[in-house]
């Protein structure tokens, strides 16, 4: 099995909805880390 885009967004979202409700004062971070991550993907940097 080979991981592309559409299956590392759902486990990334998953992961940081658990670490925000783990530690609230997170969400900043893991918003910033994500949409940074998206982004890098949705320009096809990553595969």
């Amino acid at each position: 099995m080979t991981l592309t885009v559409a299956h590392l967004q759902p486990i990334v979202a998953l992961i940081a909805g658990i670490l925000i409700l783990l530690i609230p004062r997170l969400l900043n971070f893991i918003v910033a880390i994500y949409l940074i991550l998206v982004g890098v993907m949705g320009l096809g940097l990553i595969k």
